[in-house]
């Protein structure tokens, strides 16, 4: 029997449009992946696999984030039932371990990759396995800043005229170099260690970025601003129960 918090649920999609206006989306940020989950920001390939399963046979749709932003923005509608997936950094497991379930389950993902890592530290995807993945259509690439500073540790750290220049450097590198390297435009943002204010999204939006996500267990929606809209941070803790409990608060 289902639980009555699913019952509801499912009364809920016969009758509410997906133009109301508390329409929320879960937008779902992961790092990394493996057979095993040595730390809970590892979410193992089981675990993946589960939420990918659980989506598919509730009948979810994994949108695009194009779309998520024009949703938020109240451009387009989408389904009633919509997820995104995110993953922030550029973790080789996204190649080696997500990106064959991706494929078997033909959603699509953004990836928010820090460029000063890429084909440079070890635990980092190169720019060729990025390139590679964009080519399947499945994954995008948009900015995680250029090298995932701390923004409250140098704002404390540096003369105001430093941290701006500090700032503005991360948010334009990051985008001039993904641009270049990825040979489309970069548009979306994610905030490394989720850190944003107004002051930071003001220099995010002089760069070019019209849209930015941070992180908090709550949905995206049009109530959020549109360069700090939140994200579920996703852990290998989250099984098919804790899932269940992330999508449906955005319903």
């Amino acid at each position: 029997m289902l639980p009555a918090r699913s019952i509801l649920f499912w009364i809920a999609c016969l009758f509410l449009s997906p133009l109301a206006a508390e329409q929320k989306i879960s937008i779902l940020a992961y790092h990394r992946f493996g057979p095993n989950a040595p730390e809970r920001m590892t979410v193992s390939n089981r675990v993946f696999e589960t939420h990918l399963k659980w989506l598919q046979q509730h009948g979810y749709a994994v949108i695009p984030m194009e779309r998520a932003v024009k949703f938020l923005r109240g451009e387009e509608e989408i389904p009633l039932k919509s997820v995104v997936i995110t993953v922030d950094d550029g973790h080789k497991s996204v190649y080696t371990d997500m990106a064959p379930l991706i494929r078997k389950y033909r959603v699509p993902v953004t990836l928010f990759i820090y460029p000063s890592a890429i084909s440079n530290a070890k635990y980092a995807m190169t720019w060729d396995q990025l390139r590679e993945l964009e080519a399947t259509k499945y994954f995008s690439v948009e900015s995680h800043t250029y090298w995932h500073p701390n923004f409250k540790i140098e704002k404390r750290r540096l003369p105001p005229a430093e941290y701006e220049k500090l700032v503005a450097g991360q948010l334009g590198l990051s985008k001039s170099v993904l641009e270049k390297e990825m040979g489309h435009e970069v548009k979306y943002l994610a905030w490394a260690f989720g850190i944003h204010d107004l002051y930071l999204e003001a220099i995010a939006k002089k760069c070019g970025y019209t849209a930015a996500f941070s992180i908090g267990r709550r949905p995206a929606s049009a109530e959020e601003g549109m360069l700090g809209q939140p994200r579920f941070l996703m852990q290998n803790g989250d099984d098919a129960a804790r899932f269940e409990t992330i999508v449906f608060n955005a319903n």
